[in-house]
């Protein structure tokens, strides 16, 4: 009998997850708990850049924002 993966805690499905790993019923765990994740608001996606120019300005950017956190959280 396959078990009730939506009535799960999402630290059951991560238990039953680890100790079925490799068959169907993981893959239906992980599905599960997956779609329970938050979306972070706050989250900036980085896609893999097309060449050098756009990597430098990813990691200009990439920079800029670990300043500003850091400025933010220094402050507070």
């Amino acid at each position: 009998m396959k078990p009730n993966f939506e009535a799960m805690t999402n630290a059951e499905l991560k238990a039953y997850a680890l100790a079925h790993r490799g068959g169907d019923d993981d893959l239906e765990a992980l599905r599960v708990l997956v779609s329970r994740r938050k979306h972070d608001s706050e989250a900036i996606i980085f896609h893999p850049p097309k060449n050098k120019e756009e990597e430098q300005e990813q990691f200009e950017l990439f920079k800029r924002i670990v300043d500003e956190k850091t400025r933010k959280k220094t402050a507070d």
